[in-house]
């Protein structure tokens, strides 16, 4: 990847003829280390978010060590570059295929389930292996939720209990989870859903080993500003000490959006102005796909490579590349009056499902990666990136390694 101190710099430099991502390294390993050292277990990173190589490696080398996985080829991108990583199989529905390969391939044994049927599934296609950590999906509220994703996966109050207790019976260790939508602005539904949670573990009547609160953890979006991610850590913690759970229960989570967010941001040129109609080199095919299909805002600016842009604003339309008329975003947006072509628009906060969504419809989705230094949106994390004590100086532009604060609870015993 080239480097850059702004983006500016490159749009000085050469014409943006496709989507830029514009990386931040340093953004996402003060994420991470955020994380390690304030969740009091594990933190499983959801792949899904943003696969991209730099993405795994950053995290990688920033301590990461646990992915939430949901398909083979996230398992074969996480196993042909973190040797020492630990993966959980958390989509509820698999190919068998992906089942067996990912246990006899990769040695993955952690694997989520919601029905009885892809438990067998599960079991078959490892063999009946005595070795597994099976986690239960339960379904739960989406009521915090921005963008709710109750429906789809999760078993119902009423199946709750008798999976648990089947998938006891098979499981060398036996955990439960749920999902309490994406970007959660209020950190009592994590609360809530792990109290329910406990209501259906005390119905199956057996001990379980882990409580995973799932994803959710939310970013600073234009008109979205959620609590401090201290409060979320603060209610899950609370809520764990409550649960029916054995003492020695380890807890999981798996940030997506809240550890990659501020990491990337998009540059798209403008190639046409046509009245208030913007038309760009990228739009809801390719990284904006959030905007058009989740309504989600994000913060923007724009650059040009010579001149001033007018302080005076007026409301914009805008479209992407392809000849699909749902290709467009109506806003409106506020953006320079004397916008023109050859300008280019950054969008900030797509490190989440930007470049993860681009697809390759009528023959755009090509998105170059470069590096840049700066960084102009509202952060949820202010602390430095800084080095453990024991840590040699890094090179210019590395990431630092450090040693993991753990809080987690001590294994007393072996679990069945």
């Amino acid at each position: 990847m080239s480097e850059h101190q702004t983006p500016l710099d490159l749009v000085r430099l050469r014409p943006v003829d496709g989507p830029v991502a514009c990386a931040r390294p340093d953004r996402l390993a003060v994420a991470s280390r955020w994380f390690q050292e304030h969740f009091p277990g594990e933190v499983l990173y959801a792949v899904k978010a943003n696969p991209s190589p730099w993405v795994i490696d950053t995290l990688y080398a920033a301590g990461h060590r646990w992915f939430d996985v949901a398909s083979l080829p996230e398992v074969e991108l996480i196993s042909s570059r973190c040797p020492e990583a630990t993966m959980a199989f958390m989509h509820p529905v698999k190919s068998r295929r992906a089942i067996a390969s990912a246990y006899h391939d990769h040695g993955v044994k952690i694997f989520v389930l919601d029905c009885e049927a892809e438990l067998q599934k599960i079991l078959q296609e490892t063999g009946y292996a005595r070795d597994l950590t099976l986690v239960v999906r339960l379904a739960v509220s989406n009521d915090g939720a921005t963008l709710p994703l109750a429906g789809k996966f999760g078993a119902t109050e009423a199946e709750a209990p008798d999976l648990i207790r089947l998938a006891r019976a098979h499981a060398f260790e036996l955990g439960v989870s749920f999902h309490v939508g994406s970007q959660c602005m209020a950190p009592s539904a994590y609360r809530a859903a792990m109290m329910e949670a406990s209501r259906l573990i005390a119905r199956a009547g057996v001990t379980v080993d882990i409580v995973d609160v799932g994803g959710g953890f939310p970013s600073i979006y234009p008109g979205l500003t959620p609590p401090p991610l201290e409060d979320y850590v603060k209610a899950i913690e609370h809520a764990f000490e409550d649960m029916m759970v054995l003492e020695n229960a380890d807890l999981w989570c798996e940030p997506g959006r809240a550890l990659v967010a501020e990491a990337v941001s998009v540059l798209t040129r403008v190639e046409l102005i046509k009245g208030d109609a913007v038309y760009m080199n990228d739009g809801s095919y390719g990284c904006l796909f959030d905007i058009v299909h989740a309504r989600w805002s994000y913060p923007m600016r724009v650059h040009r490579a010579n001149g001033e842009l007018s302080p005076q604003t007026a409301p914009f339309k805008l479209y992407g590349p392809t000849c699909d008329s749902i290709d467009s975003m109506p806003g409106p947006y506020e953006l320079p009056a004397d916008l023109k072509e050859g300008d280019v628009i950054e969008f900030g906060m797509l490190g989440a499902y930007g470049t993860a969504m681009a697809t390759r419809f009528n023959g755009f989705g090509d998105v170059e990666t470069v590096t840049v230094s700066d960084y102009p949106w509202l952060s949820l994390y202010d602390q430095p990136v800084l080095a453990s004590p024991q840590s040699e100086p890094a090179a210019e532009g590395s990431v630092v390694p450090f040693t993991r604060l753990r809080r987690r609870r001590q294994r007393l015993i072996k679990r069945r």
